[in-house]
């Protein structure tokens, strides 16, 4: 999940918790807000985590060699 679905998920959640006034039967829309809202910060911080930028763990080193190519070629006469 990407960051910009995480923000959307937490502003549909943000509305239907304290938003919505309407209720449904067997359904309680606020619980349902809250849940997306949930859903929304977990999947925002784990798209932070994992962002290279952000991330409390090491960067994985490349190392770069220069090799020196040669190129077997018979002698100029």
């Amino acid at each position: 999940m990407g960051i910009g679905v995480s923000i959307f998920l937490l502003a549909v959640g943000a509305i239907l918790t304290w938003g919505v006034n309407f209720a449904v039967s067997g359904i309680d829309i606020d619980v349902i807000g809250i849940i997306l809202m949930l859903i929304g910060l977990i999947g925002l911080l784990a798209s932070l985590l994992f962002w290279s930028s952000f991330a409390p763990f090491g960067r994985e080193r490349r190392v770069y060699r220069e090799d020196t190519v040669v190129e077997d070629r018979p002698p100029l006469r």
